[in-house]
């Protein structure tokens, strides 16, 4: 009688033994796909996300030259309307993240900077110069600085900053919902995401 109770029992051991194996092992194989699935997400948002914008302005140049110290000046002018398209965009596959099985979380450590551009086009009206004091080259690129930094002004002043914000934001959202329908955790310097809402207030 002992040894058939016996023999139950390691029977029962070895039985209860390959099954805590073969679910550790099924736990191992989902948890390592689970970390494939995230890393292929975030690789596939990894593009430009873009915001564009119209600026238009109008700027009056003007240049005195004295000529013969201050007993004669040469004034020279030109009307510029200047039409610029400005994108911003936050190139994804530089972000920068960690993935921790063991903890189950997806840790994003850095964001890239937006990246401004701006794409001018100039048109240049009753441009107005003598002999004395012609355009030249150097009129012109202190023309193009003066207008970028106008314009750099006004990209400030505008919200396209906070809808590219918004167009990340709604990038890194993906990260949440997928994170969070596999039972992971998602962070940004270290501070646990849970809720989507809570995304809107990171500090870039």
């Amino acid at each position: 009688m002992r040894k058939i109770l016996f023999g139950v029992i390691i029977t029962l051991i070895v039985l209860f033994t390959f099954k805590y194996c073969e679910d550790k092992k099924e736990d191992k194989i989902v948890l390592q796909e689970s970390s494939t699935l995230i890393q292929e997400q975030i690789n596939k948002v990894g593009k430009l996300i873009v915001t564009e914008g119209h600026f238009s302005e109008v700027f009056n140049y003007k240049n005195s030259k004295d000529i013969f110290g201050d007993y004669f000046t040469s004034e020279k002018k030109a009307l510029i309307v200047v039409n610029a398209d400005v994108t911003i965009a936050y190139d994804l596959g530089k972000i920068e993240f960690e993935i921790n099985e063991k903890t189950k979380t997806l840790t994003i450590l850095s964001i890239p900077e937006e990246e401004i551009k701006i794409n001018p086009d100039f048109e240049y009206y009753d441009i107005q110069s003598d002999f004395l004091n012609p355009f030249e080259a150097k009129d012109y690129n202190d023309i193009k600085n003066i207008v970028k930094q106008s314009l750099n002004k006004k990209i400030e002043a505008s919200d396209i900053k906070t809808n590219a914000k918004n167009r990340l934001i709604s990038e890194l959202s993906k990260f949440y919902i997928l994170t969070n329908s596999l039972g992971w955790t998602l962070q940004y310097n270290n501070t646990p995401i849970t809720k989507n809402e809570e995304l809107q207030f990171i500090k870039l």
